[in-house]
């Protein structure tokens, strides 16, 4: 064996070896094509580029051998000899033109190499006019080699291989050579598309299953931000949400479930609805924060046969739930082992709230205390998970005196999407260990023009004179429109509080986007709505309320309970 041909035999051995262990080690698409393309240039070819089907860059299947699907490429990546002029060629992300079927380029299609050991044969069977020619062929180049990106009974893509400043052509053996490296980088790229359809289709699911990052109601204006931990499949169990509730207030909820992938979400979600579910109910922070401790006992007991993944992310979850009211412009907040929301109030420095927290969601047999707080209007709110504040051997306290740094640097006024992007950029490491969430709130207050409120005795002949005082308080509002439902409405409560539960009777309007009447009473009974039958006396008051009302409701308080309805005001 002469000298040359033994280093070529050494290039050719040494290619292979490099391309079996090099090769396939990412889960990216485009690291496998820039790692192919470096093994191949300057020792194999002069230049070399990836094109793959674009479906494939976004983990979706390109045609299979057996169809005639049109495949559109991409480049993806290229690389060339320092001697190589490559300005004219087609540039790394852009989409290559569409090329006419011909003999010469269609055995790519059956998965088979096309070998060019002399370019004018290329430029005179490829069929495309000189111009698109010059983004295809590199000035110079004598011969290539293209051979396709074939895995699985996919077309993946082709990469194409020149030689212009080495003087040998390409032969059979430079294609079978290039055949078996390019073979083991398309099972590379394949593996790649999976994990890229595999991951789409995961944080497709974890994104519908949180909230709408920016949301605004008469209570607050809101951003959530999440960002999963570095590694992995990119999602965990972390989440917020902004819950409306009657009366015009609203309900923070961050939450950390135990873990990351598939079983954290599962059990996010589950945490989720269960939380949306009891929200419904209008429960106390503390009562609440009971019934969902309750429900994961249960779930941990489903799953005590079954993955202990899932039971695991079930038990050791934290959640912090609070509900703000616009009117008495204060907030009421209960936690489960979960980090104190922090507060900028205007014109002062950022304090974290001084909650009381209970123990983790699941431990079961202890309660759960409510703090309250004042939040003057334009406060800020900073609700988050301790992915945000606490790093792997790092102190919790740090991290907290970060975000409270963070907060007392944040401009108060300005969008609360670039505060929460400032706080992740100044708080979060490069690369976090833990999930995160973060839930900002800017807090809105109603005028005194905008509520009125009235205590009854527990009177009968006093129902007449609450009606008055609404159709006053309505006309004073402009809303003469909405005075004969809301008589009626007023008329039926006050009666059955007077009646059923004696006094004194609270009667409160608060005017919004919508008109929500409230009647308070003492008494801790729960209204039923019944269908009265023809023979029946009473009965009806409640079902006309329901259907004269878009919505009504009843919640308990300290002190008994507040029976509420809306409707909606017509604005011009």
């Amino acid at each position: 064996m002469e000298a040359d041909e033994r280093d070529a035999w050494r290039r050719r051995s040494g290619l292979s070896h490099a391309a079996a262990a090099g090769i396939g080690a990412s889960l990216d698409v485009t690291e496998v094509a820039e790692t192919l393309v470096d093994l191949l240039v300057p020792d194999f070819a002069d230049l070399a580029t990836v094109d793959i089907a674009e479906q494939v860059l976004v983990g979706d299947e390109p045609a299979h051998l057996d169809t005639s699907g049109d495949v559109r490429l991409r480049r993806t990546a290229a690389a060339q000899s320092p001697e190589i002029s490559a300005e004219d060629l087609l540039a790394v992300g852009e989409a290559l033109p569409p090329v006419p079927d011909s003999s010469l380029m269609r055995p790519l299609m059956k998965g088979l190499p096309v070998l060019v050991p002399d370019v004018a044969t290329l430029h005179a069977k490829l069929g495309v006019d000189p111009e698109t020619l010059t983004l295809f062929v590199p000035s110079g180049a004598h011969s290539s080699v293209a051979v396709p990106l074939y895995a699985r009974g996919l077309i993946l893509g082709c990469v194409t291989v020149w030689r212009s400043q080495l003087p040998s052509a390409f032969g059979e053996e430079d294609a079978a050579l290039l055949l078996d490296v390019v073979s083991r980088a398309a099972l590379g790229v394949d593996n790649a598309r999976r994990y890229t359809k595999e991951h789409r289709s995961v944080v497709a699911l974890q994104r519908s299953l949180l909230p709408r990052a920016a949301l605004d109601s008469a209570a607050a204006e809101t951003v959530g931000v999440y960002q999963p931990a570095s590694g992995g499949l990119g999602v965990g169990g972390d989440w917020f949400d902004v819950i409306p509730l009657p009366s015009l207030r609203v309900a923070f909820v961050v939450g950390d479930v135990v873990g990351h992938g598939l079983d954290a979400t599962a059990a996010m979600a589950r945490l989720r609805t269960a939380v949306q579910a009891l929200a419904d109910l209008d429960l106390d922070p503390g009562e609440l924060l009971t019934h969902v401790d309750d429900l994961v006992l249960g779930l941990a007991g489903e799953e005590a046969t079954g993955d202990s993944r899932s039971e695991a992310a079930v038990l050791g979850a934290t959640c912090l739930y609070a509900v703000y009211d616009p009117v008495t412009r204060e907030c009421a907040a209960a936690a489960a082992g979960h980090p104190p929301p922090a507060v900028l109030s205007p014109g002062e420095e950022p304090i974290f709230v001084g909650t009381v927290p209970g123990p983790p969601l699941g431990v079961g047999g202890m309660p759960f205390e409510v703090t309250e707080f004042a939040a003057q209007p334009g406060s800020l709110l900073a609700f988050f998970t301790d992915g945000l504040v606490e790093s792997r051997g790092g102190d919790i306290d740090e991290g907290m005196e970060r975000l409270r740094s963070a907060l007392a640097g944040a401009n108060p006024d300005g969008s609360l999407g670039e505060i929460s992007q400032g706080i992740f950029d100044s708080v979060l490491p490069r690369e976090p260990s833990d999930d995160a969430a973060l839930l900002l709130a800017r807090t809105h207050a109603l005028s005194s023009d905008q509520v009125a409120e009235w205590e009854l005795e527990a009177d009968l002949s006093l129902v007449a004179h609450a009606r008055e005082l609404v159709t006053g308080r309505l006309s004073d509002w402009q809303l003469d429109d909405l005075s004969f439902v809301t008589e009626l409405v007023v008329s039926e409560l006050v009666t059955n509080a007077i009646r059923y539960a004696g006094g004194p009777v609270g009667l409160r309007l608060i005017r919004d986007r919508v008109l929500v009447c409230e009647v308070s009473d003492p008494s801790s009974t729960q209204p039923r709505l019944r269908r009265a039958r023809e023979t029946d006396e009473g009965g009806r008051g409640l079902f006309l309320v329901a259907q004269l009302t878009d919505r009504w409701g009843c919640r308990f308080t300290r002190t008994g309970k507040t029976i509420w309805t809306e409707q909606p005001i017509d604005t011009p």
